[in-house]
């Protein structure tokens, strides 16, 4: 008697990116621009005329482990059932928050439903269904991203990182990007002090084009003056004011910046050591780096940035730097603009007023805003 073989059955291949067109993800830390991105593609996905029967919505945003296992599972049955009514139909996973790195994420349970969520998306999930996933903080290292990754063109939208070097000219990027949209256009110092006071954050950024594009009408043009007006002035926004206001020789400006801060409750010797001392330290390095390399006044911060670039290590080993030993070459590109309005001199004068109005500020009762203003007027005095 012969034993008969037992035939395995082919195991099915994998679908490529191609066949699972009808697979998307919308991921990301900038929660605001994720939700915004995965709504808009939720309405583009949905069978016309078929809003309310052609879209299935899974809320991702789950308490604990056990309830996020049921929402995966419950997305897994919504991908196994047919459309009722028309070919087609969406199911979204929306808003989901168990796939990142918490305790949630890595339990057993939630790993155990994603791995038949993956499967289910490798063998496919067939021509009649469109399934779409958002979700803000995931982990990249995680199987069912990978799975993501090898199925679809996943979308990410990571929030910009302000501590990290060159965040202002990726945050200025955006900002040009949705202004053109609406219309709107900035001048140069216009765009530098709306990105810091944005600080490269999508949700306030929308919201402060919007009040711009509402008070301006039919004039299109963004102005300084404006900005200031209408867009909420942070401590770093005033700062920063106060640094433009002495680097541009605006005395009045710089005096009344300095008023404004002492009011709030900021110390002098803060103001003294986080605006005035940086600004002058970056005019000097700024002026002495234009007079050793015959470098021309930039027209923007990045054109700065472009020439230090290009300069040998040497040349940039004393400059500033960033937490992460990057150098914070956007504050020193914002200097170069200004730097040939003062003289070598004057600005090695008015470091050593800093120091001297440092020890006055801790070691005397004189008072504070006097103090300050005698720096500032040392600096911005005629030459």
């Amino acid at each position: 008697m012969v034993a008969a073989r037992a035939m395995k059955s082919p195991m099915p291949k994998a679908k490529t990116k191609a066949e699972c067109a009808n697979i998307y993800a919308v991921v990301g830390s900038d929660e605001a621009e994720v939700k915004h991105v995965a709504t808009e593609l939720a309405a583009k996905l949905t069978p016309p005329g078929a809003a309310d029967f052609g879209m299935e919505i899974i809320d991702g945003a789950a308490d604990n482990a056990d309830q996020a296992a049921a929402r995966i599972r419950s997305a897994i049955e919504a991908l196994q059932t047919l459309p009722f009514f028309g070919n087609t139909k969406v199911v979204w996973l929306k808003n989901a928050n168990f796939l990142g790195d918490d305790q949630k994420a890595r339990s057993a349970a939630v790993q155990s439903a994603l791995e038949e969520l993956s499967e289910m998306l490798d063998r496919g999930i067939g021509s009649e269904v469109t399934f779409l996933i958002s979700a803000a903080e995931v982990d990249k290292r995680r199987g069912f991203y990978k799975t993501l990754v090898k199925r679809t063109e996943v979308q990410v939208f990571d929030r910009l990182d302000s501590g990290r070097a060159g965040w202002e000219e990726e945050a200025t990027v955006i900002v040009q990007q949705r202004a053109e949209k609406r219309k709107l256009q900035f001048d140069a110092d216009a765009l530098d002090l709306f990105v810091l006071l944005t600080g490269g954050d999508t949700r306030q950024i929308d919201n402060e084009l919007e009040k711009l594009d509402t008070f301006l009408g039919k004039d299109r043009l963004v102005q300084v003056d404006l900005v200031r007006e209408l867009v909420p002035l942070s401590r770093a926004g005033v700062i920063f004011e106060l640094s433009n206001a002495l680097a541009t020789r605006d005395l009045e400006l710089a005096l009344t910046l300095v008023r404004r801060l002492l009011d709030h409750g900021e110390k002098a010797v803060g103001i003294l050591l986080v605006a005035i001392v940086p600004t002058i330290r970056n005019l000097l390095l700024a002026k002495d780096l234009m007079e050793r390399h015959r470098l021309q006044p930039p027209h923007s911060p990045f054109q700065f940035i472009s020439a230090i670039n290009r300069l040998p290590a040497k040349a940039t080993e004393h400059l500033p730097r960033k937490k992460d030993g990057s150098i914070n070459a956007y504050a020193l590109g914002i200097a170069a603009q200004h730097a040939n309005q003062f003289d070598t001199n004057q600005l090695i004068e008015a470091m050593r007023a800093c120091l001297e109005a440092n020890l006055q500020l801790v070691t005397t009762q004189l008072d504070h805003e006097l103090i300050l203003t005698e720096v500032i007027v040392k600096l911005l005095r005629e030459k």
